[in-house]
């Protein structure tokens, strides 16, 4: 049994009744926050944020503040992991995440070392204490990573990239060298996941970002392969709590099944993907979530209503649903529109459970 006052979320990821289908929201603390701007902008710079674990306790609770959402998530990045690593993760303002040193060579990638969460990733755990204790068991805090193939295509390419061309030819050319960076990676998510549990988060969830981008026989091998492995190796309970694990792969509608397999409790479901179809072919086995596309929080909020009805519809009656975004909030969205959607789930919701 849990002993967190609304632990709906935990409930919907086990497929255990709920009094209404809980709500988060991917990136909900971010830029469409005035407060989190003024947050950031007082830290400096987006990276001085994530390691400075009282901002980053103070932004994951400013979302909180004003929405009844019924779930925290950490503020940090999925790329804190390979920067621990040593390849010296800087941001552009316009450009995104980069790498001083990306893994272009095969002394580079034989040299790759495993990071030690206590030692190489510390301001993360102690955020995660501290967002613990702040929350005091009013609702569950989820802690995260990214998956070992996505952090795999940001470590060769030195950045994010449409085509991921330095990738997919280490890919076809040298899988070796891939398999090598995926294994390391791997045993370091494990770590990383499970002192995020030591210190308090109730769930965790991968962000396979990029595993979309591989065709079906590249995703088996390389992305679906080390969620296995990492997901065999996590922390499963806390003392009395069990810690769910939700597994997103944006774009991966098409190995629905095969994911629903791999040892996570929820498959994260984009918005390119029927909620009808995802339920008919993998409701039974796991939790869903998702999976409204975060461009309608840019429109009014009557269709906000329409689209979490058709979500809910989608989804029909019954447990093991998770309402969230089918990827992360837009940076312009207006936050009146996400107390909107927070309030239509909530409300909309309670004939289907």
């Amino acid at each position: 049994m849990s002993k967190i006052k609304n632990d709906s979320v935990i409930r919907a990821l086990l497929r255990q009744p709920t009094p209404h289908t809980p709500i988060w929201i991917m990136r909900q603390a971010g830029r469409y926050l005035p407060e989190y701007n003024q947050t950031r902008a007082r830290a400096g710079s987006f990276l001085s944020l994530c390691r400075n674990p009282d901002l980053a306790t103070e932004v994951t609770l400013q979302p909180l503040a004003r929405f009844p959402l019924d779930a925290a998530i950490l503020f940090s990045d999925i790329l804190t992991i390979p920067d621990a690593m040593g390849l010296g993760l800087y941001f552009k303002e316009e450009g995104g995440p980069c790498f001083e040193r990306p893994l272009r060579d095969e002394r580079e990638v034989r040299n790759l070392i495993v990071p030690e969460p206590e030692e190489h990733l510390e301001y993360v755990l102690n955020a995660v204490a501290q967002i613990h204790r702040a929350l005091d068991q009013e609702i569950p805090l989820i802690g995260f990573s990214g998956s070992p193939f996505t952090l795999a295509c940001y470590m060769v390419e030195g950045g994010g990239r449409c085509d991921f061309v330095q990738l997919k030819t280490m890919l076809y050319q040298r899988p070796d060298l891939l398999h090598h960076i995926l294994e390391k990676n791997a045993q370091a998510v494990i770590k990383y996941l499970n002192a995020q549990i030591q210190h308090g988060v109730d769930i965790v969830m991968l962000f396979d970002t990029w595993g979309g981008i591989l065709s079906p026989a590249a995703y088996q091998e390389f992305s679906l392969r080390y969620i296995k492995r990492v997901l065999a190796g996590l922390t499963k309970r806390r003392g009395v709590s069990q810690i769910p694990s939700i597994v997103f792969t944006k774009g991966g509608g098409l190995w629905l099944e095969d994911i629903a397999e791999c040892g996570c409790d929820a498959v994260g479901i984009d918005w390119m993907t029927d909620l009808t179809i995802a339920r008919r072919q993998i409701g039974d086995k796991v939790a869903l979530q998702g999976n409204l596309d975060p461009t309608v929080l840019l429109s009014s909020k009557q269709v906000i209503r329409d689209e979490v009805t058709k979500v809910l519809a989608c989804f029909g009656k019954g447990t093991g649903h998770v309402f969230n975004l089918g990827h992360g909030i837009l940076p312009h969205t207006p936050p009146d529109n996400v107390a909107a959607l927070v309030d239509a789930v909530h409300e909309l919701s309670i004939p289907y459970h």
